[in-house]
């Protein structure tokens, strides 16, 4: 939708404007001076990055092996996998595609900062691809050498899917929010799953598992970094919608401690896009750390799986591609795994799903297979604030509330964070939406590749469901809607997902529990299996299934 169709709801005329235009160029300016900065760090910061991928680990897996599990990605859904099958008494085998991300380099710091990315920043890439990438209408995205960095902006016709790289998958990137939804909303997310279970048993391990806090309500009212939400919360109660407080796995005791200078920032020195060196809670630290203390779990980092097909002797003989980092095969491996548990994600175990059936490797998959993928209802925007309404220079950069008008809107929205360094004097968020819209994932045999058949237009009602707060909060406080921060002229940040779910739905590609039909011993576990929503941030939906599926295949299957 052209924003040249848009309303300035609330618009008070040039001196409004042109203060938009004034912040924008401020912030183009400071891009500029970011781009000198970077090519000054580059030649430093790529011996980092290189000094972070050559540290030490143990011996990757190796060529002819055999192993009782194998477990595709390190994710949320494979490191449940790994941690309860090694408590089970089970050897498990990771095999993860990006890097370890466990050694710093020069630098020091094992992941870079988001106002300076160098080639850590994303995934065998020669130019940045970042999700906010414009101030009125000036480009901010840089050149960067190509390298197994720990972002992937994955482009699909009509949308950008973001994804972590690296050991702990999407944890190493997101923003920590560990919402569980609301149990009136649970039926639509996971129809053939028994709630009682969930909120009983499932959740609670695994919010227990991963860590999750919630932030000391006395300290965000006076604490500088979370300004931007308090005016966020203001605007919203003012407009009568509910703000609430969520859960997130920072450690919040450290983030109190970067406020009073006395630990190393981390979140207050704008790190959670490319990594976050200190404070968060990823999965390295909670259910990965805890596999591996088992001994029984290893990872192979930089590895990437091809072919999954029956093994003549019984289980399956997986093809492994291992990579450099530059994303080169240096070898490629064959081993055999009596068990093989997808956890590549939405997106990648789709994709290998409906690469390994189309290709008759695994020719038993029912036609379920690439069906019922969806964004999540992600739309972002921003708004411009008055001058009295100032969001603070210094932002942390981890969301600790949203804004919740799902029964009468079907939104939820993160408020969200802009660690420019600078005043902005805006509020910027992202939606979680009740979008209907489901795309599939389809073999594409003259290309040898996977596309997906998601369309721009169908975001739109993820739009309209976010106009029924901001519109209502722009009208209240006489505001308008930032158009610079997408493109030129450009309200609605239309074009990604943070939060890809489906392509291997439960109960329809897989039985009930994860397992894939037509093929005994191959599994499911990550955010393939739920249909495309969860209303609310998805990764301890994704925990708490997996807790249910490993719990019921360890007791009926091995």
């Amino acid at each position: 939708m052209s924003d040249s169709t848009m309303p300035d709801k609330g618009s008070k005329g040039f001196s409004r404007r042109g203060f938009i235009a004034g912040t924008g160029s401020i912030l183009g300016a400071m891009a500029v001076a970011g781009r000198a900065n970077a090519a000054q760090m580059r030649g430093g910061a790529a011996a980092g990055a290189a000094g972070a991928a050559a540290g030490p680990a143990a011996a990757p897996i190796a060529d002819g092996a055999h192993v009782p599990v194998l477990v595709i990605g390190t994710g949320y859904g494979g490191s449940v996998a790994a941690l309860r099958l090694a408590q089970a008494g089970v050897d498990v085998q990771m095999i993860e595609m990006g890097m370890a991300w466990d050694t710093p380099g020069p630098d020091g710091k094992i992941f870079c900062n988001t106002l300076n990315p160098d080639q850590r920043s994303y995934w065998l890439r020669s130019r940045t691809k970042a999700p906010l990438n414009y101030f009125l209408g000036f480009p901010i995205d840089r050149d960067i050498p190509k390298y197994t960095g720990i972002l992937d902006a994955e482009d699909f016709a009509g949308i950008t899917v973001y994804q972590g790289r690296g050991v702990g998958g999407g944890s190493l990137v997101n923003g920590g929010m560990a919402v569980t939804p609301k149990r009136e909303n649970f039926g639509a997310v996971l129809p053939s799953v028994d709630p009682d279970e969930m909120y009983s048993t499932y959740y609670p391990r695994a919010n227990a598992g991963l860590g999750v806090g919630l932030i000391d309500p006395a300290w965000f009212d006076t604490v500088d970094c979370y300004q931007f939400a308090r005016v966020g919360r203001k605007h919203a109660q003012r407009s009568n919608f509910p703000y609430v407080f969520v859960p997130d796995v920072y450690d919040w005791d450290y983030m109190k401690k970067e406020a009073a200078g006395t630990a190393t920032k981390s979140a207050l020195d704008g790190e959670i896009l490319y990594g976050n060196n200190n404070g968060k809670k990823s999965l390295q630290k909670t259910y990965i750390a805890a596999a591996r203390a088992t001994g029984k779990v290893s990872v192979s980092p930089l590895h990437k799986v091809t072919t999954v097909s029956p093994s003549g002797g019984g289980g399956y003989t997986v093809v492994i591609q291992q990579l450099d980092t530059t994303g080169g095969t240096v070898a490629t491996k064959s081993v055999t795994a009596d068990k093989v548990f997808f956890a590549a994600g939405s997106v990648g175990t789709s994709k290998l799903l409906v690469t390994l059936k189309a290709t008759g490797l695994l020719p038993n998959l029912n036609n379920e297979i690439g069906k019922g993928w969806g964004d999540n209802g992600n739309v972002m925007c921003g708004r411009a604030n008055h001058l009295w309404d100032p969001t603070g220079k210094l932002q942390a950069t981890i969301p600790c509330g949203g804004i919740d008008n799902w029964a009468a809107g079907g939104a939820f929205a993160e408020v969200a964070p802009l660690p420019t360094g600078i005043e902005t004097y805006a509020s910027f968020y992202l939606s979680i939406t009740k979008n209907p819209n489901r795309a599939q994932f389809t073999y594409n045999a003259s290309t040898g590749g996977v596309d997906l058949d998601w369309q721009t237009a169908w975001k739109q009602p993820a739009i309209d469901m976010a106009k029924t707060i901001f519109d209502k909060i722009n009208s209240k406080e006489g505001t308008i809607y930032r158009t610079d921060l997408f493109g030129t002229y450009k309200i609605w940040g239309d074009h990604l997902t943070y939060h890809p779910l489906g392509g291997a739905i439960l109960n329809k590609a897989t039985d009930n529990y994860g397992r894939l039909h037509g093929h005994p011993g191959l599994y499911v576990i990550d955010g393939a299996l739920i249909p495309g929503n969860t209303s609310v941030n998805p990764f301890v939906t994704i925990t708490a299934l997996a807790e249910r599926n490993i719990e019921k295949i360890i007791a009926t299957d091995l």
